[in-house]
């Protein structure tokens, strides 16, 4: 089974009314699974308050709209492991799985991405459900439900694909060893996050 892991971005304006957020204004977001796929809906309080309560998303998170950005004045490093996380998601090369979930849980570690929700659908993948903290982006990271002694090999491999967009001097990326001394060997990232 293949399925489209796409990054999805919040949205500047209200699904339901099209009306523009205003930043600090409380945004509903909501993730459904139509078409088979995942899709990604931003609700103003007054339309999430008047939706149909028959159509339950799969997960539901609310947060303060803050505008995004302006464009950077030079393109993103690739050199760094949000870049890498980006490029391996638009790949979607289920080989790259394992490099995916570690580089979600650097990234979640240094607080650049918050998790909102973990998905499990029956007979389906265990999906971890992230939030850009700055941009606002959903990212949908399949859970490899890895072992301690697969972290090792694992570490190797995203260093490795870290490596070549690192200069000489640059530190090695962020050992897996603190990962798993974070969070148990089978409990990795298996707490319920809040909404």
């Amino acid at each position: 089974m293949t399925t489209d892991w796409h990054i999805q971005s919040r949205a500047p304006h209200c699904h339901a009314t099209g009306r523009a957020f205003e930043e600090g204004e409380a945004v509903h977001s909501a993730l459904f699974w139509r078409g088979g796929q995942y899709q990604r809906e931003d609700y103003c309080a007054e339309a999430w308050a008047q939706r149909n309560d028959n159509i339950q998303p799969l997960s539901h998170w609310q947060r303060k709209f803050k505008p995004l950005p302006p464009p950077p004045a030079e393109p993103l490093r690739k050199d760094d492991a949000e870049s890498l996380l980006r490029c391996l998601m638009g790949e979607n090369d289920p080989t790259q799985r394992n490099a995916r979930y570690i580089l979600a849980l650097m990234l979640e570690r240094k607080r650049l991405i918050r998790p909102v929700d973990v998905r499990q659908e029956p007979g389906g993948p265990r999906v971890l459900v992230y939030e850009h903290l700055e941009s606002g982006d959903m990212w949908l990271i399949e859970d490899p439900q890895l072992r301690l002694e697969e972290l090792g090999p694992v570490q190797d491999e995203v260093a490795a694909l870290l490596r070549p967009r690192q200069p000489a001097a640059e530190a090695a990326p962020e050992s897996v060893d603190s990962l798993a001394a974070a969070k148990p060997d089978d409990a990795v990232a298996t707490e319920a996050f809040p909404s």
